[in-house]
């Protein structure tokens, strides 16, 4: 029997085993969860929506225990997932107010027949998410697709099974249909597999994945062959410029909680901060007194903002990338290094000199570091921001908003901010270009993606 097994990063000792599912089990779990979206496509759309107002305030009266479960099985900072299940929250609120005026059918005028078109669900939905949002990276698909008319068959991260089954249970206790969102229990040595069975199931109507590139390969590869729809957000290396009229200061401060937000552990960090020559010295004096300022720890307690990376591979990649970056010429300024004692915490890091060729500045870190690269001017600040095979984010600081835009015209990302850090928001999509992936999540964009956009036409 094999078995899933969760870990508390800031210890390192076990919480919670649970036993997998066979492929029988499985199968029960998809049968059931196809009935009950078969069900409740046919659930008015107001009434969908009125089921995710439910769940905003299930959420709510349930975001303690949602934190406590992220602190212990992920290491985050009670503060900040907190915060999580709130924007969890308010992203339910989005939905539920305007989810139906987006789905509502578009008349279209052509003489002779009347015409429109409809936003009709998909079906069965296989969404496989990443751990380090376990609350927002699940809520970010789901809300739209529920009130869409979507089933959710959720393969969470392992290592946060507990917040996963918590979900579930929190969406029946908000009056969704049992099965509606079902969480599959599937060892990581299956995951593979089940994964690619599930996809060419029939009964399967599309996938969206958030994670790894080397995932996002498979399961975009596997959606192609079966001729389903797919939604990839993948990894992220994020330029943060600072152009030489930016405020310095507001710069530097901003740039640490673009970089260390979550530990340093999210797709949308600000991972290389690229800095016009005239104000690097400035700009590095300032984040790195800023960094050195951050207070490292149990995630539990008040006042931490570091919290332990997620597991010990994820902590043995960082000093990798750290060590072979300062074997090519970068400068480290502070950090470095694993804190000694139980779990599995780094040191907040900051490398200068960095460019590319240097694993700190192409590959992406997942984690408490941060390189430093110095630009002599706009044109040189543009090239090195896209010297990436990423795209997910940019942020843009400027004197001048005008100039922050024209350059970020210049840069391939998802989004761009100007004088404000990268994040998402209801309102507006979000995704990704080049190996961030495709497709988007979030505003009429996320909820339309999965459904079927049905023309009719009725002749006089």
């Amino acid at each position: 029997m094999s078995t899933i097994q969760t870990v508390n990063p800031a210890t390192g000792q076990p919480i919670t085993s649970y036993e997998a599912w066979d492929a029988e089990r499985i199968e029960t779990a998809v049968q059931r969860a196809h009935t009950a979206s078969r069900a409740w496509a046919l659930v008015p759309v107001t009434e969908r929506a009125q089921r995710v107002t439910d769940l905003a305030q299930t959420l709510r009266a349930h975001a303690d225990q949602l934190a406590h479960l992220a602190a212990q099985e992920m290491g985050k900072p009670l503060a900040e997932a907190r915060g999580e299940v709130e924007k969890s929250a308010l992203t339910a609120d989005y939905y539920a107010r305007n989810g139906p005026g987006i789905l509502a059918d578009e008349r279209v005028a052509i003489d002779g027949a009347e015409t429109w078109i409809a936003y009709e669900p998909a079906g069965l939905v296989l969404a496989v998410m990443p751990w380090n949002f376990p609350v927002w990276q699940v809520m970010r698909f789901a809300l739209p697709s529920l009130v869409a008319g979507n089933g959710i068959l959720l393969k969470h991260a392992s290592n946060v099974t507990g917040s996963a089954l918590a979900l579930q249970e929190l969406c029946v206790q908000a009056g969704l249909p049992e099965h509606l969102v079902t969480t599959l229990l599937i060892a990581d040595t299956d995951v593979s597999e089940a994964v690619a069975r599930l996809i060419e199931d029939d009964r399967i109507a599309a996938v969206t994945l958030t994670g790894s590139n080397r995932a996002g390969a498979a399961v975009g590869s596997a959606a192609g062959r079966a001729a389903k729809k797919s939604v990839l957000e993948l990894g992220g290396s994020d330029a943060f410029v600072v152009l030489a009229d930016a405020d310095v200061e507001r710069a530097a401060a901003a740039a640490v909680k673009a970089r260390f937000t979550n530990s340093g552990q999210s797709c949308v960090c600000a991972k290389r901060f690229i800095v016009h020559q005239n104000v690097a010295d400035a700009f590095t004096d300032a984040f790195v007194a800023a960094v050195q300022a951050l207070q490292t720890g149990d995630p539990r307690k008040p006042g931490t903002q570091i919290g332990p990376l997620a597991r010990d591979d994820l902590r043995k990649a960082i000093q990798r990338q750290v060590e072979e970056s300062v074997a090519a010429g970068a400068r480290l300024l502070t950090g470095g290094k694993p804190l000694p004692g139980e779990g599995f915490f780094y040191q907040p890091t900051v490398l200068a000199d960095t460019k590319p060729g240097m694993p700190a500045f192409d590959e992406e870190t997942f984690g408490p570091l941060a390189a430093i690269a110095i630009a002599a001017g706009d044109d040189e600040a543009v090239r090195l921001a896209n010297a990436t095979s990423f795209g997910l984010g940019l942020s843009v600081w400027t004197a001048a908003p005008a100039r922050g835009i024209e350059v970020a015209r210049r840069i391939t990302s998802g989004a761009a901010f100007v004088n404000a850090i990268v994040a998402s928001d209801p309102r507006l999509p979000f995704g990704g270009t080049k190996r961030s992936g495709y497709g988007r999540e979030l505003a009429s964009a996320g909820i339309r993606e999965f459904t079927n956009t049905r023309t009719y036409w009725v002749s006089d």
